[in-house]
């Protein structure tokens, strides 16, 4: 190996109910940093607090519906998807389909292809369990993932409100990606 070269690593992992603290700090944290101006603060405070509490993320993560893999750069926690197998959508015309519920990296991990990583491996995943496509939904003004979700080849095929707290919700677009194998 050459001297003065540092290669730096990424990792993807399975997360587990040994990971709850984790995924609630980093989901916290992601929650803030891609949605924290979609509400006021004490909205997404609130959403936060419930969705992201470590009684939550234990629960989840012990749910054997819900798969969750970690993204880690150079041993460092990046950011995490969770997909669900064979979960319908109205909207999603495929049967069986698996949703994307979540992909999340932490704003200093992005454009390090960790987003391209962890949605390949929910794929191949999705793909694995016979499912024919995936879909998710998005926040309509978060337009980086939406740009990013298109070049994977995502289509919009409807809308719909994600729910932050009974007072207030958020526009989404429902994408999904069609499986061609």
């Amino acid at each position: 190996m050459a001297t003065g070269y540092f290669c730096r690593m990424s990792l993807l992992r399975r997360l587990t109910v040994a990971d709850a603290e984790l995924l609630s700090e980093i989901g916290g944290i992601t929650l803030i940093e891609s949605h924290g101006h979609s509400a006021p603060a004490e909205v997404m405070q609130a959403y936060k607090e419930k969705a992201f509490s470590l009684e939550t993320c234990r629960a989840e993560l012990a749910d054997g519906g819900n798969v969750f893999y970690g993204a880690f750069y150079n041993g460092q926690a990046a950011g995490y998807s969770k997909i669900i197998f064979n979960e319908p959508h109205p909207a999603v015309q495929l049967q069986p389909v698996t949703k994307l519920e979540r992909l999340y990296l932490l704003s200093d991990y992005y454009d390090k292809k960790l987003g391209h990583r962890l949605l390949e491996k929910a794929v191949a995943l999705s793909k694995a369990q016979g499912d024919k496509g995936m879909w998710l939904d998005v926040w309509k003004k978060n337009e980086r993932a939406v740009r990013f979700y298109e070049k994977q080849g995502f289509e919009t095929v409807g809308e719909s409100a994600f729910v932050l707290t009974e007072t207030h919700s958020n526009p989404i677009w429902v994408m999904v990606l069609k499986y061609l194998d």
